[in-house]
C-alpha cells in the first residue's frame, strides 16, 4: 500500500507544479490538516469502519498528512451546512456531496477541486469508468461519485405470511388488496414520513410510481405532464384508510425507519446503506426482511430507482501540497480493500470494484439488492436528483396540504413546477 502511495503523491505533485507547492507560505515540513466534516458517524452503519480507516491513515502519515473528522450526525444540518459553505465560497477541505441538480452547478465556478487530469493520469483505478462518466460535464469531473443505491421496497415476510400473503404485489390493484390483508390482522401496511429535509420514504414511492406511468424519459417533463398528476392521486392514498400510520404526517426518517424495524409496519423503502443498521439495531427484523421491485402503477415494469448516492468533493486550493494530501486521502477511500470494508460492514454499493476473497460472505440482503440492480428493465431517476432545492423543500409541505384536502393532485404537482 505504501508503495501505490508513494507513486500517487509523485503523481499528484507533478500535475499540481511542484514548483508552486509552498506558495501559501507552508514550510516543508508542516503536517497537512484535512478537516473532514462527516455523517459517517454515531449510529451511521459506516461509523466504525470509517473510524478505524482514518486512524489507520493518520498513523501510516504521522507528521505529515491528518485527516480530522468533524461528526456531523444530523443528514439534513449535514446537507444544509455543505450547501451554505459552497454557496459563500468555502467549502470544506473534504466532503460528501449529493450528486443532484442542484450539484451540478457547483461546475459552473472554481469552487471544487477539478479531478479531470488525475483521473486521465490513472488515479482511483478501481472506480468504475462507467460511474465517473455520469458525474463529467464538459469534459471536467468535480465530483467523484462513491456511493451508488437502488431504493427497491422492503417487505416483512412474517408479518406477510401470518395475512395469507404469498407474494409481494406486482401492480398497484393488487397493493391496495395487500393492505386490506395486512389492516385485517392488526397490521398497518406502510411506513410514511413529510417531514426531514426530503421526506424521503414518501418520495421514493413517488420516485416509483412517477417511473412506472410515465418511463425512462419523464423527468425532463413539466412536473404538470400526466404521470406526476396520476402519482401524486395514488400517493395520496397511502395516507388513506389507515395505511400509514398516523404519525406519518411530518414525521422523519428515524420515525418511518422505526416503525418498520419495530414491526409496526410491514413494508418499507430505502436503500442499502440501511442494511448495517437494520442489522444491528433490529435483528428479528432484519431476518425476516426481502426485496421487491416497487409495485406497477403504469406500463413500465421491472424498474428501480437508482442513482449515485454519495460523491467525494473537495475545496479547490492553490497549494499542491494540500492538493496532494486531499488527493492522496481520496484515492485511499477509494483502494479496493478499504471500499470492500466499507461496503461489508455497511451493505452500501460503492463504486471501487472489489472481489470477495476465499470464506469473505457478502451479507444476503446486499446480494439482493446486486440481483435486483442488475436485473431492472431501467434505472429510473429520483425526484430530489432531478430538482433544485427550492423544489425538494415543497414536497413535503405539498403533501401535507394534499393529504389533508386542501389541494388536488394537479395543484400539488403545479406548486412543484412553480418552484422548479
Amino acid at each position: 500500500m505504501q508503495k501505490w502511495r508513494s507513486i500517487v503523491l509523485f503523481t499528484v505533485l507533478v500535475l499540481a507544479l511542484v514548483p508552486h507547492a509552498f506558495a501559501s507560505g507552508r514550510a516543508d515540513s508542516e503536517e497537512v490538516v484535512i478537516h473532514w466534516p462527516c455523517i459517517w458517524v454515531g449510529a451511521d452503519a459506516k461509523a466504525a469502519v470509517v473510524a478505524d480507516l482514518v486512524d489507520a491513515y493518520n498513523a501510516e502519515n504521522a507528521g505529515s498528512i491528518r485527516v480530522v473528522i468533524e461528526e456531523m450526525p444530523d443528514y439534513a444540518v449535514y446537507d444544509r451546512k455543505i450547501v451554505a459553505e459552497i454557496a459563500s465560497g468555502s467549502p470544506p477541505d473534504f466532503f460528501t456531496l449529493k450528486w443532484n441538480a442542484d450539484t451540478r452547478a457547483y461546475y459552473e465556478s472554481d469552487i471544487l477541486m477539478d479531478f479531470t487530469d488525475e483521473l486521465a493520469a490513472g488515479w482511483v483505478p478501481a472506480i468504475s469508468r462507467e460511474s465517473i462518466a455520469q458525474a463529467t460535464i464538459d469534459g471536467r469531473v468535480k465530483v467523484l461519485p462513491y456511493e451508488t443505491a437502488i431504493t427497491p421496497i422492503w417487505y416483512n415476510t412474517e408479518i406477510f405470511d401470518q395475512a395469507g400473503i404469498a407474494d409481494f404485489p406486482a401492480t398497484i390493484d393488487e397493493m391496495w388488496g395487500t393492505f386490506e390483508k395486512l389492516k385485517s390482522i392488526g397490521v398497518i401496511p406502510t411506513s410514511q414520513m413529510t417531514g426531514g429535509n426530503n421526506a424521503f420514504t414518501t418520495q421514493m414511492w413517488f420516485s416509483h410510481l412517477v417511473n412506472s406511468i410515465g418511463g425512462p424519459d419523464i423527468w425532463s417533463k413539466p412536473f404538470t405532464d400526466p404521470a406526476f398528476v396520476e402519482a401524486a392521486s395514488i400517493l395520496k392514498q397511502f395516507f388513506e384508510n389507515g395505511n400509514t400510520t398516523a404519525d406519518a404526517i411530518g414525521a422523519t426518517a428515524g420515525v418511518s425507519s422505526g416503525h418498520y424495524m419495530a414491526g409496526r409496519t410491514a413494508i418499507f423503502s430505502n436503500g442499502p446503506w440501511f442494511i448495517g443498521n437494520i442489522r444491528s439495531n433490529a435483528p428479528d427484523i432484519y431476518s425476516v426482511t426481502a426485496i421487491s421491485p416497487a409495485p406497477a402503477a403504469g406500463p413500465y415494469t421491472g424498474s428501480q430507482v437508482g442513482f449515485t448516492l454519495t460523491a467525494f468533493a473537495a475545496a479547490n486550493t492553490n497549494d499542491a501540497a494540500r492538493r496532494a494530501a486531499i488527493l492522496d486521502f481520496i484515492g485511499y477511500l477509494a483502494l479496493p480493500e478499504n471500499a470492500k470494508a466499507i461496503s461489508l460492514e455497511s451493505g452500501s454499493l460503492l463504486t471501487p470494484e472489489f472481489t470477495l476473497d476465499a470464506g469473505e460472505n457478502m451479507d444476503p440482503l446486499q446480494a439482493e439488492f446486486i440481483k435486483l440492480r442488475d436485473s431492472a428493465t431501467f434505472l429510473g431517476r429520483r425526484f430530489d436528483t432531478t430538482v433544485p432545492v427550492s423544489v425538494l423543500d415543497e414536497f413535503g409541505p405539498g403533501i401535507d396540504e394534499l393529504v389533508a384536502g386542501r389541494i388536488s393532485p394537479e395543484e400539488f404537482v403545479a406548486r412543484l413546477e412553480a418552484v422548479r
